[in-house]
């Protein structure tokens, strides 16, 4: 049977001069703090997340118009807050139901949703005379969706493109019912009055919000099929070789024979510098500075052609 409101509001304004026995703290679990009741029968709830919802909403308001009245950093007022966050962690976990289903554990996502719980209580005006539902949930989904946005990525991106990231999905949602298939980036960046680099750079952001463990099966599903990293390929260094020999091909025909022939000896029959001044008549010393200003003029020309 829920408790009527007059019922509550006697329990949480109890005269000053009856004080209560000490409790714990709702909401500052293992902590030993020991604080006032605000009333006997207030203090005999055990555990405040247990009870009814139509006691809660009807307590939360009595509470929160009695918190106004107490001033800050005293034990009635920690007290009072401490019991309005164990009634309302409830709205905490509606949250992140409503968010749907993330990788991120619930534990650390009730944590970040009492966080946003603690300001709504902090910030509600009882004057107001607005349900505390109405104006806390909005408080509690914008710090779980802050918490996404600011921690939950693989890569760090600008703020600007995770909040791209988020109108692109909308607007993908949107255009697949409109025409039956996924849209274009053209189509994209109509419905949202970007251009269309805009929106591929938001898709290519997007890609940054979760990363794959290269540990992981390639196929998903089969645990013993290898893993990704053993089936990427690696860099071939012959290409760059390739590379080189058709840049310097025109280069080389440009130089005189005997040059020609002395970078032939040296690189292509692997003769030393002696052997080649043998065949060629020429001292070993003559043949290194011609070899020498070879390869330089090759290197310069490299350069300039780069």
């Amino acid at each position: 049977m829920a408790t009527t409101s007059d019922e509550l509001l006697h329990r949480v304004t109890a005269p000053a001069g009856n004080e209560a026995p000490a409790v714990d703290v709702p909401g500052v679990a293992g902590s030993g703090a020991r604080e006032l009741a605000v009333a006997p029968e207030l203090a005999g709830i055990e555990d405040p997340r247990k009870v009814a919802p139509a006691d809660a909403r009807e307590l939360t308001r009595v509470l929160l118009a009695r918190l106004a009245t107490l001033e800050e950093g005293t034990r009635e007022y920690s007290y009072v807050r401490g019991t309005l966050i164990e009634l309302n962690l409830s709205l905490v976990r509606f949250a992140i139901r409503r968010l749907g289903n993330r990788q991120e554990p619930d534990e650390d996502l009730l944590q970040v949703g009492s966080v946003g719980l603690i300001k709504a209580i902090d910030r509600f005006d009882p004057d107001y005379g607005a349900e505390f539902t109405t104006f806390a949930l909005p408080t509690i989904l914008g710090e779980i969706r802050r918490h996404f946005r600011d921690t939950t990525w693989a890569v760090h991106v600008p703020r600007r493109l995770q909040e791209l990231r988020i109108d692109l999905a909308k607007a993908r949602d949107v255009l697949v019912q409109r025409l039956g298939r996924a849209p274009t980036v053209r189509e994209l960046s109509e419905h949202l009055d970007l251009t269309e680099d805009e929106v591929i750079e938001g898709l290519a952001a997007a890609n940054g919000h979760t990363a794959g463990s290269l540990d992981s099966p390639a196929i998903e599903g089969e645990e013993e099929a290898s893993p990704l990293a053993q089936r990427l390929g690696l860099e071939d260094t012959r290409f760059a070789t390739i590379e080189n020999l058709v840049v310097l091909k025109p280069l080389i025909a440009a130089l005189p024979e005997r040059d020609r022939l002395i970078l032939s000896m040296r690189f292509g029959e692997e003769l030393t510098q002696s052997q080649i001044g043998a065949r060629l008549g020429l001292s070993q010393m003559h043949v290194s500075r011609l070899l020498s200003r070879t390869l330089r003029k090759l290197r310069e020309d490299l350069t300039t052609s780069a």
